[in-house]
């Protein structure tokens, strides 16, 4: 048994090393493959029909934000059309009504687009929108954007080379001071466009349309195959199915649309678990015609650590399971030795972590070292995501399948309490397991020092710190009258 135990310590301690190797790669490809030349504009006179489908579904507070600023988009009138494909079922659907009405008395074309119910939820809606649409591009914003008038002029002039499909924009942050929570979501979300996607796009790799802030060339969508709802990700899906098909994508971090990020845990939590679900049932569907084709060996090979990286998530919850056992078989054991055995992996998979978070937060913003502070917090949300997270991997992998649910957004202003607002995510069972494992790890902590382990502690603390970090604030925001990030963090 104990070494059956050490055996699966160390393979999972050694995969999820694999992970920050392949962090570390994303680094040199950014690095390795420079921004070309800009292409200029397209003259006012040469812009095609553009549609702007706005998908909504009960977004009471931000909706009419995001209306309001695509009707002030610099693209002439008689070549735009918005659709507000709105499957809201409370008043949301009013207030939309209203501000549709006046829009329109301004000469704009501008659609308020209702269902009969939420079949394929947004896949669904988007497909619909489509069979009416006049465009020629299509342009995609979600509820919580709020993007600048010369947004959709500055994509456009990427959609000139007829090989392109589709153009996507960096995502901004408009809250990211509200907490310590969307601090660490910028952050996170700085890594995952400024250094991957660009790495994936520069050096010729598959990357995905992230959903909202891009344009597609409506033909583009038609010959991958349109949009479906078979995954939780229809975005990631129809990116793939389009790249198969030899279509050309551009990622643009230099163009950034600012949008909210969820400030309740709760949220962002469903937000995680849809996109850690949703990748691995796209890997499952075109993993196997992706490695069957012509593509080149490093295209498939990064696509598969793409669409695979969601598996971390099961060797951390692994690794969080055997790291006490771990540690108190090897008491006996040196902290020299330890430090040998362990330090080394432990290295590769948060050094990595660091480099990569603070590279993307230096190109997006021209400095990093204010940044180190979000470092820790980022790594503790990061672990207390992976029971949720491990489990969306579990569902996928065995077919499991549920309903798509959104984030909400709630347009809170500072010091604003979070419980006046509508939509709150009720607090999940898995928050009481995220605690119970934060006491765990405390005991392994204090166990560790009682037998001067000292190299273990650092790495149970982290774990201790993680779930504790999760679970404290979902309690704090389900129990405070006003938003709190727990234990002042």
């Amino acid at each position: 048994m104990r070494t059956a135990i050490l055996i699966l310590y160390f393979a999972a301690l050694g995969s999820l090393a694999l992970f920050g190797v392949h962090r570390w790669f994303l680094v040199f490809l950014y690095l390795r493959h420079r921004p070309g030349p800009e292409p200029p504009e397209i003259p006012t006179d040469k812009l095609p029909q553009l549609t702007v489908q706005l998908p909504i579904y009960n977004e009471l507070y931000v909706a009419e934000r995001l209306i309001l600023a695509v009707a002030a988009f610099d693209w002439p009138h008689d070549r735009l059309e918005i659709q507000v494909l709105d499957d809201s079922t409370d008043e949301t659907t009013a207030r939309i009504a209203k501000l549709v009405e006046r829009l329109r008395g301004t000469g704009l074309r501008i659609l308020h687009l209702r269902r009969e119910s939420r079949d394929g939820f947004k896949a669904g809606a988007l497909a619909a929108g489509l069979r009416v649409a006049r465009g020629d591009w299509i342009a995609v914003f979600d509820a919580d954007f709020v993007p600048p008038p010369d947004l959709v002029r500055r994509l456009a002039a990427h959609l000139a080379d007829p090989r392109v499909g589709m153009v996507q924009a960096r995502w901004g942050h408009l809250n990211a001071d509200h907490s310590a929570l969307t601090q660490a979501q910028a952050l996170f979300l700085d890594g995952h466009f400024v250094v991957e996607q660009t790495a994936r796009c520069r050096s010729g790799r598959f990357f995905n349309f992230n959903g909202t802030a891009g344009i597609w060339r409506r033909t583009c969508i038609e010959d991958a195959g349109g949009w479906q709802a078979d995954t939780l990700t229809e975005d990631l899906d129809i990116s793939y199915r389009a790249q198969l098909a030899g279509w050309k994508f551009v990622f643009l971090p230099r163009i950034v649309a600012p949008a909210e990020l969820p400030v309740e845990i709760g949220a962002f939590k469903a937000q995680q678990h849809r996109w850690a679900k949703g990748s691995i049932q796209t890997a499952r569907k075109l993993l196997p015609s992706i490695l069957s084709s012509h593509l080149p060996l490093g295209v498939k090979i990064e696509a598969a650590a793409h669409l695979l990286a969601n598996l971390g998530y099961l060797l951390m919850v692994l690794v969080a399971t055997l790291v006490v056992p771990a540690v108190w078989i090897r008491r006996e054991t040196s902290a020299w030795e330890l430090v040998a055995l362990d330090l080394p992996l432990f290295a590769l998979s948060t050094l990595s972590v660091v480099a990569f978070y603070l590279l993307a937060r230096h190109e997006a913003e021209g400095h990093a070292r204010a940044s180190l502070r979000w470092i820790p917090v980022l790594m503790a949300v990061g672990i207390g995501l992976s029971l949720s997270n491990a489990r969306a991997v579990v569902e996928a992998l065995v077919g499991h399948r549920s309903g798509f649910q959104r984030t909400p957004k709630l347009a809170l202003g500072s010091g604003e309490p979070l419980s006046e607002r509508r939509y709150r995510t009720p607090l999940r069972r898995e928050t009481w397991v995220e605690l119970v494992l934060a006491v765990h790890f405390c005991a392994g902590v204090i166990l560790a020092g009682r037998h001067q382990l000292w190299g273990a502690i650092p790495f149970l603390a982290m774990f201790a710190a993680g779930y504790a970090y999760t679970g404290l604030t979902a309690l704090a925001q389900r129990r405070s009258a006003r938003f709190v990030v727990a234990a002042g963090l």
